[in-house]
């Protein structure tokens, strides 16, 4: 075992001075259910873990004019359960329910499942972000690549993004907030994910110095909206694609359309495409299977993973029909 320093701070300034400047030397544990299994396999080895446990106002659900407050450290299991989630963000409800199994969402936080790492396995195995042989080809493209990107895979990254409580916060609109050194700053939840260049970069907007406090939903939105999973098995499972969907409807018509897809890309990928097509249309099935055409017309597969576009096409189509007939409104 490596050993290392475990600190607790009792505040957010606290947690943040004990964080490091660079990433690799320090860790934070929320949950843990991420982290301990990195750590187990040696694909991290930081020399200090920062718990964050005793941080009590990262933690709570609270309403306000400004919207839904989210504290990064409530669990998945509280989130699911909250009334008020139920009542006025019913996807993202179904979307928490149905993450991982239900004694890991009494222990995952939303901000550790908004920054956990990649699946890869070849990132599992200790491989990076950008696996290469001996001769510095790139192992991903003519690899085993049957659960990797099919969208925003032009560059190195490969691997999907693992979140998939992130598409429908997107969808809905959600902003994040981070603490620093330099205090706090706000951005929308679609800009925190990034594709990494290279292995010093990580696929978040965070700082090695800075901590996810909380995540807040904007109020009144009287949308439409639906969450939709592809898995090969409908118990515990990593899904094969993700769909969320948020309409804005002006009667039968849809005024506008958020659609972010999960699992296809290394971020949540918003489909602007998509969100054109149905723009202005009534849903039915022609209108949501022209979005889900759009939405993948620029998926570019791997050698073993074409099979992906045609379930991502299916995601979006049903999360658009679900949501238009108030499957989750």
């Amino acid at each position: 075992m490596t050993t290392f320093e475990y600190v607790s701070p009792n505040t957010r300034a606290q947690a943040v001075a004990l964080l490091g400047a660079a990433w690799g030397r320090t860790e934070i544990l929320a949950g843990g259910t991420d982290l301990l299994a990195l750590m187990k396999d040696d694909v991290v080895n930081p020399k200090r873990l920062v718990n964050l446990k005793d941080i009590k106002d990262l933690r709570g659900i609270s309403s306000s004019p400004k919207g839904l407050r989210i504290g990064a450290l409530t669990t998945l299991g509280d989130l699911a359960g909250d009334a008020r989630v139920k009542k006025d963000y019913p996807a993202l409800a179904e979307a928490v329910l149905e993450a991982a199994s239900p004694q890991i969402r009494n222990m995952a936080t939303l901000g550790g499942n908004l920054c956990q790492r990649p699946r890869c396995w070849y990132f599992r195995n200790g491989l990076g972000l950008f696996p290469k042989d001996g001769n510095g080809k790139d192992l991903v493209p003519a690899g085993e690549n049957r659960y990797h990107a099919i969208l925003g895979n032009d560059g190195p990254a490969k691997f999907v993004s693992p979140s998939t409580v992130a598409p429908i916060l997107i969808a809905y609109g959600a902003t994040v907030r981070l603490q620093g050194p330099k205090g706090e700053r706000e951005l929308p939840l679609e800009k925190f994910f990034v594709t990494p260049n290279n292995e010093s970069e990580r696929e978040h907007d965070l700082r090695p110095n800075e901590i996810v406090t909380e995540v807040v939903i904007p109020p009144g939105l009287d949308v439409k909206s639906a969450h939709y999973e592809v898995r090969q098995k409908a118990a515990f499972d990593w899904p094969l694609a993700v769909a969320a969907v948020v309409l804005k409807m002006s009667g039968p018509t849809v005024q506008s359309a958020r659609v972010v897809m999960g699992h296809v890309a290394p971020i949540p990928w918003r489909s602007a495409e998509a969100e054109q097509t149905i723009a202005s249309q009534t849903i039915n099935e022609d209108t949501a299977q022209k979005a889900a055409e759009a939405a993948l017309k620029n998926a570019k597969p791997l050698s073993q993973n074409g099979y992906k576009v045609q379930l991502a096409r299916v995601a979006v189509k049903r999360a658009i029909l679900k949501a238009a007939s108030g499957g989750a409104a």
